[in-house]
């Protein structure tokens, strides 16, 4: 079995910062790339940040770059999201994402269950 579980979601108020984290645990044998994506009520899920585990690069949504960094620790396999500059328009539920070998040595896709962000103004 492989989990993704977020941390660090919360209620900041617009200007502050909050740092995400997503930790995979399981029997891994390899991670192509882990990322973020967001949900907003009403809205279609999308893509916040992803990372790349063969060079490091880093993918970004137009909306947050600059504001938002992705970063990775190899060794721990976890990915981490500082967030800096929010606005209400950055209030989701914030959802951890991987592609990686599992347990039957496959490459699938897997998602954590979501962390909420809100931000007030």
């Amino acid at each position: 079995q492989v989990q993704l579980v977020e941390s660090g979601g919360g209620l900041v108020r617009a200007g502050g910062s909050l740092r995400l984290s997503c930790a995979a645990s399981g029997t891994i044998f390899g991670i192509s790339w882990m990322g973020w994506y967001r949900q907003a009520p009403g809205k279609q899920r999308e893509l916040v940040a992803t990372i790349y585990t063969s060079d490091d690069s880093t993918n970004y949504a137009d909306s947050v770059k600059g504001r938002f960094t992705i970063s990775r620790d190899d060794a721990q396999d976890t990915i981490d999201l500082q967030m800096s500059g929010l606005t209400p328009e950055d209030t989701a539920v914030y959802y951890c994402n991987a592609y990686l070998k599992d347990w039957s040595h496959r490459w699938r896709e897997y998602w954590g269950q979501g962390t909420q962000v809100t931000v007030s103004s």
